[in-house]
C-alpha cells in the first residue's frame, strides 16, 4: 500500500498513540457512568442515530465509538482488556498511524452501514474486525477462554467468521451490510494478500492437476 506509507510520511505526526487504550478507558468511564447513575440515560446521548446527527446531533459520528459492550462487569473489564492487548499488538506492528487509518475505515465503514439501514449505526462489527485483524497476525496466540482452557485465536476467528457466515446467509439486509461495510478496513489492509493466497492456491493445484496428468501417461 504504496499511498498509506505517503500518507505515513506526510501525516503520520498526527496519528494518536495507544488509540484503543484511550477508547477502553472511555468505555469503561461510560460504562461506570451508566452503571451507577442509569436515570442520565448517558448511552442514550451517544449511539449512532443519522436522523438525530441530521437534526444538529453531530458529535454522535464519533460517540458511538465509546460505547462499551453490552454485558456483565466481569465480561466488560475482559472484554476492554482484550481491546487494548489487540490494538496495542497492531499498533506495535503497524505504527500508531497505520492503526489509525484502519479504525477510521471501519469507522466510516459503521456509519455508511448506518445510512444504508435506516440511520442506527453500531461498533460492534467495527471492535470485531480489530479481533479478526490480531488473529490474522498473530495466529497461535493463546486465548484463555473461560480463564481456563488456552484455545489458539485462530480457531476463536474461524468461529468468529462462521457466525458471520450464517448471519449474511440467514440475517435480513440490515445486518448483512452492517457486516460489509463494517469490515472495509479488513479488506483494505488484507484484501490484497488474501487475493495473492488464493492465486497461489490455484497455481499449487493447477501444478499438481498437470502432474497427475502427466504421470497417468
Amino acid at each position: 500500500m504504496k499511498w498509506l506509507n505517503r500518507l505515513d510520511r506526510k501525516i503520520g505526526r498526527f496519528a494518536i498513540p495507544h488509540l484503543m487504550i484511550l477508547l477502553s478507558g472511555v468505555m469503561l468511564g461510560i460504562y461506570v457512568w451508566d452503571f451507577l447513575m442509569p436515570e442520565y440515560g448517558i448511552t442514550s446521548l451517544l449511539y449512532l442515530d443519522l436522523n438525530l446527527v441530521a437534526q444538529g446531533q453531530v458529535w454522535r459520528l464519533i460517540t458511538f465509538l465509546f460505547l462499551p459492550p453490552d454485558t456483565s462487569v466481569l465480561w466488560i473489564l475482559f472484554s476492554l482488556y482484550f481491546y487494548c492487548l489487540i490494538g496495542n499488538s497492531l499498533e506495535n506492528e503497524w505504527g500508531a498511524f497505520r492503526f489509525n487509518v484502519f479504525y477510521l475505515f471501519g469507522m466510516a465503514g459503521a456509519i455508511l452501514a448506518a445510512l444504508f439501514t435506516g440511520g442506527v449505526g453500531t461498533n460492534v462489527y467495527l471492535n470485531l474486525s480489530l479481533f479478526l485483524a490480531f488473529a490474522a497476525i498473530y495466529p497461535e496466540f493463546k486465548v484463555m477462554v473461560f480463564f481456563i482452557l488456552p484455545i489458539k485465536i485462530k480457531y476463536l476467528a474461524l468461529l468468529d467468521l462462521l457466525f458471520l457466515l450464517v448471519m449474511l446467509v440467514l440475517g435480513d439486509w440490515n445486518i448483512r451490510i452492517s457486516i460489509l461495510m463494517s469490515f472495509l478496513n479488513v479488506l483494505l489492509f488484507f484484501g490484497g494478500d488474501f487475493l495473492r493466497n488464493l492465486k497461489q492456491q490455484a497455481g499449487y493445484w493447477k501444478t499438481r492437476r498437470n502432474f497427475r496428468k502427466y504421470n497417468r501417461r
